[in-house]
């Protein structure tokens, strides 16, 4: 499918038309990854987001699970995040969320299922989180990681402030992180004001990653990501460090950043 292709310092950005036609390439690029390692008889290690960015990519995963066999028996995911506290069959559990959206539609070994636990009583969320991070070594890595993008510029739940170094741990929500959670919840009341996530650290860590951005809201954000000094105040902006980070974005979240593309610190190209 045609995109344009920019590449700025280690970071290749690509704009597709439509937010279909980045999502379908975002689940290919996910299920190369899977068959290349079964291939080699490895297990592939996915980082896994939630929300309405994702959406239509689990679609796409389903669509090929079911047309052209693409199989999860050797896939390990770890999700990004959880509200806290929050039951697994809430309504807007991210738990559930990836059950009705994808685990229950592929045959993949529950077993392998990894998600941050948002009934764990406060004083086990340490341990919790320390466990979740041995975890992901255990496995060698995280090889392919997929992120939304927040308009605080937050990645999984990492908002403003904080750290590079940061792992998993229970963090504050920001106010427009909650505002725009509202219309899931009802009211602004209903929206927990915490949350589980993996940390910056643990996201640099993963081998690949793809970070994804739709519709025009999400402009200003991309476009402050892309141009600000890298600093914790703009958390996504420490992907621009990652040696294999894509940033995949449909026409209307690329607005902004098209009207620079000419710039000296960019080459855009058709493909």
């Amino acid at each position: 499918m045609k995109h344009i292709t920019i590449d700025r310092d280690k970071t290749r950005i690509l704009i597709f038309p439509l937010l279909d036609d980045g999502s379908r390439y975002v689940a290919e690029q996910i299920a190369t990854t899977i068959r290349s390692r079964q291939a080699n008889g490895n297990y592939c290690v996915l980082g896994l987001a939630t929300g309405a960015t994702p959406k239509k990519i689990y679609a796409h995963l389903i669509a090929m699970h079911r047309n052209e066999g693409l199989s999860f028996r050797n896939v390990v995911t770890f999700n990004l995040d959880e509200y806290f506290p929050m039951r697994p069959e809430h309504q807007q559990s991210y738990a559930r969320f990836m059950r009705d959206n994808l685990f229950n539609h592929i045959d993949i070994d529950f077993k392998n299922v990894h998600m941050p636990n948002g009934t764990i009583d406060a004083i086990h969320v340490h341990d919790f989180c320390q466990r979740y991070e041995q975890q992901i070594v255990s496995w060698g890595g995280i090889d392919l990681q997929i992120l939304g993008i927040g308009r605080t510029g937050h990645i999984g739940f990492n908002e403003p402030g904080s750290p590079s170094d940061s792992e998993t741990r229970l963090v504050s929500l920001d106010p427009i992180t909650r505002k725009d959670a509202v219309p899931g919840f009802g009211c602004l009341e209903a929206v927990p004001t915490h949350a589980l996530t993996m940390g910056i650290k643990t996201i640099m860590q993963a081998k690949r990653i793809i970070l994804m951005a739709w519709g025009v809201q999400k402009a200003p954000i991309v476009k402050r990501t892309l141009d600000c000094e890298i600093t914790e105040m703009v958390p996504a902006s420490f992907l621009r460090q990652h040696d294999a980070c894509s940033i995949v974005l449909d026409r209307l979240a690329a607005m902004q950043v098209l009207r620079t593309a000419n710039g000296p610190q960019l080459n855009p190209r058709m493909k």
